[in-house]
């Protein structure tokens, strides 16, 4: 399994803008295995799809960075105590 970034020149299955509260974005590109993020605070993060009851869930290895996407929304939760940094998002 590669990650966005190692296959770079591979397409993306879909690309969506996230508008979140607080004035922020994200720009996700879904791979059939992972995520590629572009942060409105200039953070660009891969993270693999992991395991989730509902919806899709992607994470780094101790998962202290989470994005979380159901349907047209998102958010992304950082820190062990899973702070939502990005909260309320919806596809533009």
């Amino acid at each position: 399994m590669g990650t966005a970034a190692q296959a770079a020149d591979e397409e993306p299955v879909a690309t969506a803008t996230f508008v979140c509260a607080d004035e922020k974005s994200i720009v996700a590109k879904f791979y059939p295995d992972d995520v590629a993020l572009t942060l409105s605070d200039g953070r660009d993060l891969s993270l693999p799809q992991v395991m989730s009851g509902s919806g899709a869930r992607y994470a780094n290895a101790d998962e202290s960075i989470v994005f979380w996407n159901k349907g047209d929304t998102a958010f992304l939760t950082e820190g062990s105590d899973e702070t939502m940094t990005y909260k309320d998002c919806v596809a533009d």
